[in-house]
């Protein structure tokens, strides 16, 4: 019996991936046990590093505008790449529809398993986009985008639910949230395994982070927001909870560490800040390597992670609320059903509903009460070394592979090397 495996793995992301969760997990984790990943896509990352764990096949751009149109062919080119390379064991596709048609035909010629990676509700999403133009359009030429829309969400609503799924040996998950919330869709509990986020342990010691020197910093109650901006996550209900805490801590400083996937998105956030008379409390940083951004975190008394509920996100696993705790923030999340379960099993921050009050309130407390911050900032490490470091998540994804893949891997997964 072989004591390795072979995956050749779609991607959505572009290539070299950035994402911790392909990067770390995919390139530095799985290989520990013999578990080899060719990863197929597009370009259009400015990562430099070459991909450590298997081949690369990156065939297109993302940055091309026919991307979403020929990703498929792409793909194609791209699997027929990594056959040539070494014969896979399996096929797995991560977040794409098509291309997961694609993936599931080219496993049943090859006659190698074909496995689906779900880290978010892609289709969900195009439906959430659909009915958010609906809301805006004006005109004859906004009703046809819209129908272009309306078209996408429901053929990829076909395609993924009625086709791809149902051939997928085994399923990965966001969050236990996810399995449950697909389960209730009619696919089989037992066929699915969650893989939330995760940490790199070494990069998130805080005792490796250099603490940032920025005198605007001086003298104030730092809390932060270490992530994306975006309206469609509501980013500017931190402003909400900005001018909320105010009135109470006078001196408080909000970091928004963080960029916009666009320039209008980043606009927006400065207009909001400016309307609002927030210049003073509020420091938006933009796009800072990362090594900075954990300099400006390590200076937060408080670290928060709101989420608003609803389909698309309470069935993910955000990664903010875990690099808190790595770094022994005391923090703040909402309760979305992935960051509840963290609070409660940590015991390291608080769990508030995403409302400006209840939430400036739960910051207030923990910067009022010392001691409960102190206890929260020392549980935080602990919990995620035992919990949620990629080591710990590549052990269980290794595992499965184990179980669902015995005929291609020992009974009895090798220690991690």
């Amino acid at each position: 019996m072989r004591k390795t495996l072979s995956i050749a793995f779609i991607v959505r992301d572009p290539l070299p991936p950035l994402r911790a969760d392909v990067l770390t997990l995919f390139g530095a984790e799985m290989p520990r046990y013999g578990i080899h990943a060719d990863l197929v896509g597009q370009s259009g990352s400015e990562a430099p590093a070459p991909w450590p764990a298997g081949g690369m096949h990156a065939v297109g751009s993302l940055r091309s505008r026919f991307a979403s149109i020929l990703s498929p062919f792409w793909d194609l080119r791209g699997l027929l790449r990594a056959r040539r390379r070494v014969r896979p064991d399996c096929i797995q596709v991560r977040d794409k529809i098509a291309s997961g048609l694609v993936g599931r035909m080219a496993a049943a010629v090859l006659g190698v398993p074909f496995l689906y990676w779900m880290s978010f509700p892609i289709v969900e999403g195009f439906e959430v986009r659909r009915d958010e133009f609906k809301r805006r359009r004006r005109g004859a030429k906004a009703g046809l985008t819209w129908f272009a829309h309306a078209l996408r969400a429901a053929a990829s609503r076909f395609v993924i639910y009625k086709l791809v799924l149902p051939g997928a040996r085994h399923i990965f998950v966001q969050s236990d949230a996810m399995a449950d919330w697909l389960a209730r869709q009619g696919f089989d509990r037992a066929r699915m395994t969650a893989v939330p986020m995760g940490v790199d342990a070494a990069l998130f010691d805080r005792g490796t982070v250099e603490p940032v020197h920025d005198p605007r910093l001086d003298g104030r109650r730092v809390v932060l927001y270490l992530g994306r901006i975006a309206q469609s996550r509501r980013s500017d209900f931190l402003l909400d909870v900005t001018e909320a805490l105010r009135k109470d801590v006078p001196d408080v400083l909000m970091v928004i560490a963080g960029d916009a996937a666009s320039n209008d998105e980043m606009d927006w956030m400065r207009a909001e800040i400016a309307r609002r008379g927030l210049d003073a409390h509020v420091l938006l940083t933009g796009w800072l390597p990362q090594r900075t951004a954990l300099g400006y975190a390590v200076r937060a008394e408080v670290g928060l992670s709101p989420i608003p509920r609803g389909t698309l996100f309470d069935v993910s696993s955000p990664t903010k609320l875990v690099e808190y705790l790595a770094l022994g923030i005391p923090s703040v999340a909402n309760d979305i059903p992935d960051q509840r379960l963290v609070i409660e099993q940590s015991g390291s921050g608080l769990c508030a509903p995403m409302e400006p009050a209840p939430f400036a309130a739960a910051v207030r407390r923990l910067l009022d009460d010392p001691a409960l911050a102190a206890e929260f900032a020392k549980r935080g490490p602990a919990y995620v070394r035992s919990h949620r470091t990629y080591a710990i998540l590549g052990r269980i994804v290794a595992e499965t592979y184990t179980r669902i893949l015995p005929e291609r891997l020992p009974e009895r997964l090798p220690e991690r090397t």
